[in-house]
């Protein structure tokens, strides 16, 4: 889906800018993160300058100015070194900044874009409740209209950077419940009355990328904070969504060749029975699935982001992408563990991190079942 020699050249400088920066500020520090679930802000600066958190935001607003398939490289890279900062490489690209690029007007775009395109502010995005993840259309976080200003009570869950975010794209119920059109999308900046962060989750995996409570009591936003018109936000939540799976499955991408890469060296290296254990069918196989696997999901994602770039239909597509990747990642990581036998099971490998990372990808952003509903819904309307 890449098909000039130029946009390969392209990409390739950018893959080689993303790994480097991997090797350099991550991969040092990375265990020691993802022990203590430590949230390196210091780093996301250091993206930003790089201009690795405002991937797609056009220059004029200081973004990098590029499309999805240098955006799906620079994630792949970045999670072959760790997936917990390339998680929150994705939430702060695809969610926060993308939802104020899509739907903010100017005078919001040039307020909070420069900021978080350049890494001087990170952003989050909240939509899932304790009670609503993917059934959001019964959240139970409400603004009600009072004046110019809109005064939320409510709570959102399992917000990357939900606490160490500057602002935070929030969506609310503005309308009646199960309404489509009954829900708002605001930007708030943290320091609002009102607004302030609750529990940070202990997780699994991705432990380095911060998940946290988002909390309004009483809080007051002016009307000049809504993002579009009173009753898009969930429409515009779904459209972000789209390209937000596509990041996932970069992600997945990513995780899933730094197990398969892992894994063939550990092969060629350890031996058993006086010989590589490469070279048995058991191993060998597995590998062999693996890295077609990989072929598999490269390619859906690399059609998605071709889709995105030229203003195509992508909904189908990218739930695809994010579905087939998100599981496969997660296949190849088990497969990756049980070829380093008892050293997979140790933090001394790679391979263990990326076997707990690897789950949230078959959740986050909508679930491996949702995306099968989107996929099957959409194929029975011949869309």
């Amino acid at each position: 889906m890449v098909p000039s020699t130029e946009v390969n050249n392209d990409l390739k400088i950018i893959a080689d800018s993303a790994r480097d920066f991997a090797e350099q500020h991550i991969r040092p520090d990375m265990m020691k993160w993802d022990e203590a679930q430590h949230f390196p802000v210091d780093v996301m600066h250091k993206l930003g300058e790089m201009g690795f958190l405002g991937v797609l935001v056009p220059e004029e607003y200081g973004g990098a100015g590029l499309g999805y398939q240098e955006y799906i490289t620079i994630i792949e890279e970045i999670a072959k070194v760790c997936s917990s900062i390339g998680l929150s490489v994705a939430a702060h690209n695809s969610l926060c900044t993308n939802h104020i690029l899509q739907f903010g007007n100017e005078e919001q775009k040039r307020k909070y874009l420069p900021k978080l395109a350049t890494g001087e502010w990170i952003g989050a995005w909240g939509l899932t409740e304790a009670n609503t993840g993917s059934d959001a259309g019964r959240m139970r976080c409400v603004a009600e209209k009072d004046g110019d200003y809109y005064v939320i009570n409510g709570s959102k869950n399992w917000i990357t950077h939900g606490k160490s975010g500057n602002c935070a794209v929030v969506i609310v119920r503005t309308g009646e419940l199960l309404d489509s059109h009954g829900m708002s999308a605001f930007v708030i900046e943290h320091g609002t009355p009102g607004f302030r962060s609750g529990k940070k989750e202990d997780k699994l995996g991705m432990r380095a990328s911060e998940t946290a409570e988002l909390i309004f009591e009483n809080c007051r936003i002016h009307k000049s904070q809504l993002l579009g018109n009173e009753g898009d936000g969930f429409i515009q939540s779904m459209k972000v969504l789209d390209g937000g799976r596509i990041s996932i499955a970069a992600l997945s991408l990513g995780i899933a060749k730094g197990s398969y890469e892992a894994s063939v060296k550990y092969a060629k290296e350890r031996e058993q029975f006086g010989q590589p254990i490469a070279n048995f069918q058991a191993i060998s196989f597995k590998l062999a699935d693996m890295a077609t696997k990989i072929q598999a999901a490269e390619l859906l994602t690399r059609k998605a982001a071709y889709l995105k770039n030229n203003n195509k239909k992508v909904t189908t597509v990218s739930a695809m992408a994010k579905y087939y990747a998100s599981e496969a990642c997660v296949e190849i990581a088990t497969d990756a563990v049980q070829i380093h036998g008892g050293y997979g099971y140790t933090k001394e490998f790679p391979v263990e991190k990326f076997y707990r990372d690897s789950k949230l990808c078959t959740i986050g952003e909508g679930t491996s079942e949702i995306q099968k509903l989107v996929i099957s819904r959409n194929i029975l309307k011949g869309k």
